[in-house]
């Protein structure tokens, strides 16, 4: 695995006066002697749709916890939630609080949805902080293609982007201090978009990258990197199909250029789907990243 490094930093950011929400008494039941899992908390709105949010809360401890929002891939398309429960319940069993987050889906809804939606359930989960024992200043994101794409938005886009919608909790950041981004892609107006990814880059931006090359470029991580951003690590394969390694090379570039922290790993010789073992290495990786980003305990 080929290791491109800059040096890690925590980057920390405003964070507004914590405004209490409404919880289910499902989160505020549950038994904190141990890992709880709590499925289908609503966490804001979505055009029509209410948008709901898988919860995993670590045991109980003495101070607030580092918060992982985990976004499943899909081509912003497809996917759910509850495919995602073993990896928040792993991040809870290692002491963080941890959500895996629904979105919707394109062609029915097309960007900037699926940002807004995500950045909603941080402002959600930040909302909640004192209740769900999370420290508002260390929250993480992580996700696979276009999790990934996500993840790394929650990272680099900030509030005066007009990308944060009207889901609700206006009052609060939705920005995370680190993302991990497995195969995501970094931009959506670059000519290296394969031809077999433009039919689904033209469903979440409603139309062809030729047409629409402004909300390409706005919904392109690359075009929101400043030197506040948090670090992220990206893990991206060789032979990726569907998002190829270039966009992760344009993107450590700009980030070295402008500053900002973090790292690249190159697997050779596999595809847009890691193999399962480099999938578990990866996972690691990301665990090691986030308690260095992140300051929390190493993981065991």
């Amino acid at each position: 695995m080929r290791t491109v490094i800059f040096a890690l930093s925590l980057v920390a950011i405003w964070s507004p006066l914590l405004v209490a929400q409404e919880l289910p008494r499902s989160v505020l039941d549950a038994d904190r002697s141990q890992v709880a899992v709590i499925k289908d908390v609503v966490y804001g709105t979505g055009g029509d749709q209410r948008l709901k949010l898988d919860l995993a809360m670590p045991k109980r401890a003495d101070a607030p916890a580092a918060c992982i929002v985990v976004i499943h891939g899909g081509a912003w398309r497809e996917g759910d939630k509850s495919a995602l429960v073993a990896q928040i319940k792993r991040f809870a069993d290692i002491g963080y609080v941890s959500a895996s987050v629904n979105y919707r889906h394109c062609p029915n809804y097309v960007f900037p949805a699926q940002v807004e939606d995500v950045k909603c359930a941080v402002r959600f989960l930040r909302g909640n902080a004192k209740t769900l024992g999370i420290d508002v200043t260390r929250f993480g994101a992580i996700g696979h293609s276009a999790g990934g794409h996500l993840a790394m938005m929650l990272d680099v886009v900030d509030e005066s982007s007009q990308l944060e919608g009207a889901g609700g909790h206006a009052q609060q950041s939705s920005k995370v201090q680190a993302a991990v981004s497995f195969s995501g892609p970094t931009a959506l107006d670059a000519k290296d978009i394969p031809e077999a990814s433009k039919p689904l880059v033209r469903d979440f931006l409603g139309g062809t990258v030729h047409d629409k090359p402004a909300l390409a470029k706005t919904a392109s991580p690359i075009s929101h990197l400043s030197k506040d951003d948090g670090p992220i690590l990206m893990i991206h394969a060789t032979y990726d199909e569907i998002v190829p390694p270039t966009q992760v090379y344009r993107m450590i570039d700009a980030m070295g250029r402008i500053g900002v922290k973090g790292r690249a790993e190159i697997v050779p010789g596999l595809g847009h789907d890691l193999s399962p073992t480099e999938a578990a290495r990866g996972m690691r990786e990301a665990e090691i990243f986030f308690a260095q980003t992140l300051r929390a305990a190493a993981p065991r």
